[in-house]
């Protein structure tokens, strides 16, 4: 924040498997709510939540954890901050959404992420290209069939491209996630001949990959969000995006020796 940089939080933990642990982790961002208040952070941070954390795979999974990320958009509302949740494979994407459009209704800042090579994203990208609604546009980070999902590079680039085309000429807050600099360049050009004004869309990064492009683009007046990941379940959660996609070896490797 001091550096010009705006963050979203995720709390760690996919491998939830009973109830208890549900309750723990929602325990867990409420605490994490209390101390971005307590903090002044509120303005700058907000957090990320993914369902399956929040009990989704459970016995009545969609009530659990619809009443857990409630409890966790009701926190976050109260002291001025918004909620994200995350998108995970595409076996919980329409329970994702559901909920999604359920805690809307209360708490219409709740944005969600959607994964460009997913066949059906270009559907959801027009369904919710609407005004209120935040939208993180990712490439996509799992394995996925290619009965659901475009498995080569360039179509993927392509239907991300096509996507935020969309995204930024609806009425909605895109929230451009990519390392990629073809899809920031392409962004930006898309946002200019919109016209759309600087605070109406923004860019997003993980923590630790290009930080100089992070810093270059905040300096450049662009609103840059930065995905930071925290609690003890890293390397569960490491372990898991390599198994899913080993593809995602090379991208952290080239992240860690590169500039």
């Amino acid at each position: 924040v001091d550096a010009g940089l705006l963050a979203t939080v995720d709390h760690l933990g996919e491998d939830t498997t009973t109830a208890e642990q549900a309750s723990a982790t929602t325990d867990a961002y409420l605490t994490l709510l209390t101390r971005l208040h307590n903090e002044g952070l509120t303005d700058a941070c907000e957090v990320s939540v993914k369902l399956t954390a929040l009990g989704l795979a459970l016995r009545d999974g969609h009530a659990v954890a619809a009443a857990n990320a409630r409890r966790i958009c009701t926190a976050a509302h109260a002291v001025g901050t918004t909620v994200t949740i995350d998108m995970e494979d595409h076996t919980a994407t329409d329970a994702t959404l559901a909920i999604v459009d359920e805690l809307r209704e209360t708490y219409p800042e709740t944005g969600t992420v959607l994964q460009a090579y997913l066949h059906r994203t270009p559907a959801d990208c027009a369904r919710y290209a609407v005004a209120g609604m935040r939208i993180r546009l990712c490439k996509g980070a799992y394995d996925e069939p290619a009965s659901v999902a475009r498995r080569s590079k360039a179509d993927v680039d392509a239907a991300y491209l096509a996507c935020l085309r969309t995204l930024i000429k609806g009425e909605g807050y895109p929230m451009v996630a990519s390392h990629d600099p073809r899809m920031i360049e392409a962004a930006l050009a898309y946002a200019d001949v919109a016209d759309r004004a600087p605070g109406s869309f923004e860019l997003q990064m993980l923590y630790g990959i290009r930080v100089d492009e992070q810093a270059r683009l905040a300096a450049l007046g662009h609103r840059m969000r930065v995905y930071v990941p925290y609690g003890v379940d890293w390397y569960g959660y490491f372990t898991r995006r390599l198994a899913e996609r080993p593809a995602n070896l090379l991208f952290f490797a080239r992240a860690l020796v590169g500039r």
